[in-house]
């Protein structure tokens, strides 16, 4: 076990439909919308099936563009394991967006995001070898001291998060490319339950896609993502479609995700007026 924490790797909680959250993907996005204001709510539940405790995921944000200025805020809440590890995380971020054409259809946003973050959990609920008694059966009581010795069970760190995009804005167009990279956890704070000098290293994405409008009713959007944490990597590659219902005036939407060597995701929903459902499903597919 001791060598194990050695050779041990995580990362920072990841989403598979991580696009529909853009102020959790890259903060230059802030205010990047046509219309007056933005709401977003996102859950994710896994490992049901397998764990006493499934992970859980959850996400709500609003922005609102102001002239080239774009304002937001979220909050995030993750937690998983018997011993409730919990990650709540509030953000308010700001984005500034310029054309760098005369038709304005050439854009460039930057954006910075900064808040706190809290980590704790309750180490009461965990059980340990000296807590395992034979009586009645044997099991384990946790009113036997466990030996275990925590410095503290919340901390708080500071959040610093920025980013840069490209994108074409003229929707009539053939082609709406965008390129983005962002970047958190820039001043890698330290966070330990224990009191050590634990960095949170920065994590990395880039986002690259184009909506490729074939028809008036019918659009493609192939995409890449790729994030990087220290030792950690992860790439995804998705396409996603949507036709329109001129009868209904509604949008199908939906698409695939294939997450390199890890999982693959099913995605459908509908777009009506400015409203947005969705909702997908992973499938694992790794060893």
């Amino acid at each position: 076990m001791i060598s194990i924490a050695s050779v041990g790797r995580s990362q920072d909680a990841h989403l598979s439909m991580y696009d529909a959250s853009p102020l959790y993907l890259n903060p230059a996005m802030t205010g990047v919308f046509a219309g007056n204001w933005r709401l977003h709510a996102q859950y994710r539940t896994q490992w049901k099936s397998v764990n006493y405790k499934p992970y859980n995921s959850a996400l709500i944000s609003l922005d609102i563009p102001k002239g080239k200025w774009g304002f937001g805020a979220q909050i995030m809440n993750f937690r998983a394991g018997i011993g409730n590890y919990n990650v709540a995380q509030g953000l308010v971020s700001a984005a500034y967006t310029t054309p760098i054409d005369k038709a304005k259809g050439h854009n460039i946003s930057f954006g910075l995001q900064a808040g706190l973050s809290q980590k704790s959990i309750e180490y009461q609920l965990l059980s340990y070898d000296n807590q395992y008694t034979t009586s009645n059966g044997g099991g384990f009581d946790q009113t036997i001291s466990s030996g275990e010795d925590f410095s503290g069970q919340s901390i708080v760190v500071p959040v610093t998060n920025a980013g840069i995009m490209y994108f074409y804005s003229k929707q009539e167009a053939r082609l709406n490319p965008f390129i983005g990279i962002s970047a958190f956890n820039l001043i890698e704070p330290r966070e330990s339950f224990f009191g050590a000098d634990n960095r949170l290293p920065i994590r990395f994405y880039g986002h690259v896609g184009t909506r490729i409008n074939i028809t008036e009713t019918f659009y493609l959007l192939p995409k890449i993502l790729v994030m990087q944490q220290r030792e950690f990597r992860e790439q995804t590659y998705a396409l996603d479609i949507g036709y329109y219902l001129k009868s209904a005036e509604l949008y199908l939407i939906g698409g695939v995700i294939y997450r390199n060597a890890d999982a693959g995701i099913i995605t459908i929903g509908a777009k009506m007026d400015h409203f947005v459902a969705k909702i997908g499903y992973d499938v694992n597919i790794s060893s």
